[in-house]
């Protein structure tokens, strides 16, 4: 049906009528110049319209940026403080990047355990619901979810990973495929690549993990057939990094050939305190290749890019109880943080930058009882700056000498090299040397040996190998008004400000975009995601799979 436009008069419409209705004396030039106000008044009426009700419902070119601290609690925050001021001769009043960013907390269960994995945890962010421990962008039914990574992709945004464990682990894949069970690795590179219904979801890779693309035939492959999904890639027009040659060849991101895979190593990177950096980059520089080459490539778009980033390795160090590598690990986070505020700070493209954590990892604590007495109110930074290698760098160290050695030989090697050099300490007792002795064959007891020399001396405290259901720290900030004020709302989905859900952090970014993941859900209702040769996979099965990661 007709309507009539804002400024169209009702006098100059029955004009136009009698034009039809009966013959004018008018000229030529008259009738023109009725045809052409007429149109003129048309044109700005409607235009007025569009300003009224068209612009309050389209939004602007949007960037998001989500990061993930994999197994960050708030007292990890407290230890890399204190570390960073103690080793920095620092003011007390010095914080970190993030804490200027604080805006609220996130509780964090999963569908089945009020204590999450990373699997749930992830979900949880990219589809919005909670599902169970394990699961890969699937729900509590194992029906593949559509994610706001697919969803943004499929509306045209251009879409990264950057991460500093397996690409193929649980938060990355949880963007970016879709699997019953987070050991599926083998099948989530597969999806990561193109291969399910949707096509190609992601444009930029970079992390670690090139064991799940290679074959076993291959160096450093571990996949059960015989493809080898790097080469196939290529074939397919992706690009592809594989060292830190040819990550410098990339120009920090000025070039880049989109789409990007970057594996740097065969499986998790090391931990930053063990890093070599002629042989890994660290996770700021692999953010900023990231910011600066999607950045690049949707410069001339109608539509923005999304990116997550993750600080994997948080988690690692809190499942050894490592405060050495934990506390790197944190601060490592905290220079990418950095480099993600001068990108936004720089861009005329409204971006919203969300950082939480999955889960906290460890029960860590910046206290410890070391005695039967009452405990002293003290915490020891300094330890750990004694401390120049991770547990895990030491176990591998000592299991790779230790054949060579034995009597007091080996004893003097823990000794000399691996206690005092490597991890600082010089009032060790015979009792501890002796010990690490003992479990010299034996990795997993040799790194809790190692590691808990280290936390008690520092006074820092663990409760668990695992994860807790302690609430984890919400982070954001934008460079738009417009993307602020939905921020700083505390009402559940609409807003961050307060303590929510951890899906009403994947539902704030749905609504953010616009998208609807429900409609992607339906997309993607039959990819592949289940474990080939079998219709499930016992509760037991899959979380020692589970634990095995860790």
């Amino acid at each position: 049906m007709y309507e009539k436009l804002p400024t169209e008069d009702p006098e100059l419409l029955n004009e136009k009528q009698d034009l039809y209705e009966k013959p004018t004396k008018r000229s030529n030039k008259q009738s023109l110049l009725g045809f052409i106000l007429t149109a003129f008044l048309l044109v700005s009426g409607f235009a007025a319209y569009c300003l009224l009700s068209c612009s309050t419902s389209a939004k602007p070119k949007q960037n998001v940026i989500f990061m993930v601290t994999d197994g960050m609690g708030p007292a990890s925050l407290s230890l890399a403080r204190s570390f960073k001021q103690y080793r920095d001769k620092l003011d007390i009043d010095d914080i970190l990047a993030l804490d200027s960013l604080l805006i609220g907390s996130s509780r964090t269960r999963s569908n089945d355990s009020l204590v999450t994995d990373s699997a749930a945890g992830a979900t949880a962010f990219s589809c919005a619901l909670k599902s169970y421990n394990g699961a890969i962008g699937v729900d509590p039914e194992k029906n593949p979810c559509g994610t706001i990574l697919e969803a943004l992709k499929l509306k045209g945004w251009h879409t990264g990973l950057v991460v500093t464990t397996r690409i193929t682990d649980a938060t990355p894949a949880a963007f970016s495929s879709h699997a019953d069970y987070r050991f599926q690795e083998d099948l989530i590179a597969q999806h990561q690549l193109g291969e399910y219904p949707l096509g190609r979801s992601v444009d930029l890779m970079i992390g670690g993990g090139r064991c799940h693309f290679l074959p076993r035939s291959v160096g450093g492959g571990c996949r059960s057939d015989d493809r080898n999904l790097i080469e196939e890639a290529q074939l397919n027009g992706w690009s592809y990094a594989g060292d830190r040659k040819a990550f410098d060849a990339l120009d920090e991101g000025r070039n880049v050939q989109l789409p990007l895979l970057s594996l740097l190593a065969p499986t998790d990177i090391p931990f930053d305190i063990d890093r070599e950096p002629e042989v890994y980059p660290s996770l700021a520089e692999q953010v900023k290749v990231a910011l600066t080459s999607l950045s690049h490539a949707t410069k001339n778009s109608k539509e923005g890019f999304f990116l997550l980033i993750e600080g994997s390795r948080i988690d690692h160090a809190g499942h050894q109880n490592d405060p050495a590598a934990q506390v790197r690990e944190v601060l490592a986070y905290d220079e990418a943080m950095k480099e993600v505020m001068k990108f936004v700070d720089n861009t005329d493209t409204d971006t919203v930058v969300i950082s939480t954590s999955d889960h906290e990892t460890g029960g860590l604590v910046t206290a410890r009882q070391v005695t039967e007495l009452y405990p002293d109110y003290l915490w020891y930074p300094e330890v750990l700056l004694n401390s120049s290698h991770s547990g895990e760098y030491l176990v591998k160290k000592m299991m790779s000498r230790q054949s060579e050695l034995d009597g007091p030989a080996l004893e003097s090697y823990i000794a000399k090299e691996i206690v005092e050099q490597d991890m600082g300490i010089l009032d060790h007792t015979k009792e501890e040397i002796e010990t690490v002795k003992k479990f010299a064959n034996d990795a997993n007891r040799l790194l809790g040996v190692l590691n808990n020399m280290i936390s008690v001396r520092s006074q820092t405290g663990w409760s668990t190998l695992g994860h807790s259901a302690v609430d984890v720290n919400i982070y954001a900030f934008s460079n738009s008004e417009r993307i602020d004020k939905q921020l700083y709302r505390r009402e559940p989905y609409t807003g961050l400000l307060g303590n929510h859900e951890n899906i009403e952090i994947g539902a704030f970014m749905a609504k953010l975009t616009g998208v609807d993941l429900a409609k992607v859900s339906d997309l993607i209702r039959d990819v592949e995601h289940s474990p080939k040769g079998a219709l499930d996979v016992s509760a037991d099965i899959h979380m020692n799979a589970v634990h095995k990661l860790h």
